[in-house]
């Protein structure tokens, strides 16, 4: 039998056989004696292959074992805590985000509870609902009447005033907000609207203020209610009526009735623990870092000590909509004078008489609450907590977990806003991350702003604008997500936008769409109140 042969060997030409004999009787070669090179290359070409397939199986090991792990960190079934029974998680959600009681952290826990669970905020226009005036449901972006769009979650700044809530949020709403001690309360308020409450700027400091707050304190004057009662304001109630008791307890009662739970900025951490057991949550969506941390004195300076706590760093919420320092007067040098003695704490309590007996009354009823669930099971739960936040500090923070100056953050996209000379606090994520570890530590640490703006965009994406065959003008968008143009179309396009300057003016004068948007949303729910007055009339 002719053995086989080949013609090509790694690239070479080699003749027919016939041909090779006849010129070279030595290249005459059967199956078993081809030349296919030198034996060092075969031996190179078969580690080259054991190593890529042990470094493919390698890789495949990896994303099977290890990948998931990190991508698990974050509601892990072995660390949300004990079981919390058959109950269903609440979805429905309203927080009133007093100021100054750590309540930007809170907003920040339904912020990532919300986006991870495709629910729907009702937002503001800007970055707060209309205050410091009584809530108005048409300052809810999309808002087109009640029940005419389904919102989960609201929680951002407001002057409280149900009956307006109830036409935005369902039946079924879970409502909830948070007290602070007003002298503390008022030490932050002081720091951080200084220049913008007028009482508070005329003061040489805040002691000088509690003794004599009433020669400061105009009610008539823009941005003092910063300065008095500011926790009664906040709950939608007149904060400059004289106390009584009766009104103090008219007052208690009219929050009890619409709130289901207040959480307590100094008990922070058991706080949480009910709020979880009341929304039936996992321990991972009330684990939070402390946000919009202010510094508590100069880098270098002197001052008291004292170990950190809630109270010590309780969040500072954003006051981009604040008014700004008038006159063109220059922004403060010196931070402000915060102390205060025994005597000046107690004025503070008399001068914010209302606030007092809210906050005593409400911290009465927590630790009401806290006796049902059980002292020891608390103690466990919180524990539980802080480890938990721990563990999450270490995986997601740099710097040992601790907060750092703005202007050290490298990220822009995550650096607290900042206000006067108080130096609000933020953090850096630690690098080296995957991106799901990355995505979910970054929704822990953004800032308020930040955080609203991803959620405005995600929920009211830019319009598209068709186009149409030529010298057809564009046609406008049919619907933003959140249901920005249900029930009718935005007549304006690019070419019919009002030039001029000012606030939502493009780069060449002309109106961005985020501004014409604006103004057509506007538009349509003054509209909406057209109807319903014309409806009453009728009627």
């Amino acid at each position: 039998m002719k053995p086989l042969q080949s013609h090509f060997t790694f690239g070479r030409k080699f003749p027919p056989s016939g041909q090779t004999a006849a010129r070279n009787p030595r290249r005459m070669c059967g199956l078993g004696c081809y030349r296919p090179g030198p034996l060092w290359l075969w031996k190179a070409l078969l580690v080259f292959v054991a190593i890529a397939f042990a470094g493919q199986l390698m890789g495949l090991i990896f994303n099977k074992s290890v990948q998931p792990a990190t991508r698990l960190l974050f509601y892990a079934s072995d660390v949300q805590g004990p079981p919390l029974g058959s109950c269903r998680p609440h979805t429905h959600l309203m927080f009133l985000k007093t100021h100054k009681t750590a309540s930007s952290t809170v907003l920040n826990m339904l912020y990532r509870f919300g986006e991870e669970h495709g629910l729907r905020f009702a937002l503001p226009m800007g970055y707060q609902l209309g205050y410091p005036l009584l809530f108005n449901a048409h300052r809810v972006k999309g808002y087109q009447g009640p029940r005419v769009l389904d919102f989960d979650i609201m929680g951002n700044h407001m002057r409280f005033n149900k009956p307006e809530v109830e036409k935005v949020m369902p039946e079924d709403t879970f409502y909830f907000s948070i007290v602070r001690d007003p002298v503390a309360l008022t030490e932050s308020s002081f720091a951080y609207y200084k220049e913008v409450a007028p009482a508070f700027r005329k003061a040489k400091s805040l002691g000088d203020f509690a003794d004599n707050p009433r020669q400061y304190y105009d009610p008539r004057l823009r941005n003092n209610h910063y300065a008095r009662n500011l926790l009664w304001f906040d709950f939608g109630m007149d904060h400059n009526a004289n106390f009584s008791e009766g009104l103090a307890l008219r007052g208690e009662a009219l929050v009890r009735r619409a709130f289901r739970l207040i959480l307590v900025s100094e008990y922070y951490d058991q706080s949480m623990v009910l709020l979880r057991h009341a929304l039936c949550w996992p321990l991972d969506a009330v684990v939070s870092f402390s946000l919009n941390a202010r510094q508590q004195k100069p880098p270098g300076g002197a001052g008291g000590g004292g170990g950190e706590s809630w109270m010590d760093k309780a969040a500072a919420a954003a006051v981009a909509a604040a008014v700004g320092v008038r006159g063109g007067r220059p922004p403060m040098r010196a931070p402000p004078d915060l102390s205060l003695t025994p005597a000046q704490r107690e004025k503070l309590r008399e001068w914010n008489a209302l606030d007092w007996h809210l906050y005593q009354a409400f911290n009465r009823s927590f630790w009401e609450d806290v006796r049902r669930f059980g002292p020891e099971r608390m103690d466990q739960e919180v524990a539980l907590l802080r480890a938990r936040r721990d563990q999450l500090a270490r995986v997601c923070l740099r710097n040992g977990g601790r907060p750092v100056e703005a202007q050290r953050i490298r990220d822009k996209g995550i650096r607290p806003f900042q206000s006067g000379v108080v130096k609000i606090l933020g953090y850096e994520l630690q690098p080296g991350l995957d991106n799901g570890t990355t995505e979910a530590c970054l929704r822990l640490i953004r800032p308020e702003i930040q955080y609203k703006d991803v959620l405005d965009a995600k929920q009211f994406p830019r319009p598209q604008f068709v186009k149409g065959p030529p010298g057809q003008r564009p046609r406008g968008p049919a619907m933003a997500v959140g249901g920005g143009y249900v029930g009718g179309r935005p007549l304006w396009n690019r070419e019919r936008l009002p030039q001029g300057a000012g606030e939502g003016a493009g780069p060449r004068g002309g109106w961005t769409m985020a501004a014409a948007e604006r103004e057509w949303l506007a538009r349509q729910n003054q509209t909406s109140l057209l109807r319903a007055d014309a409806k009453g009339r009728l009627r």
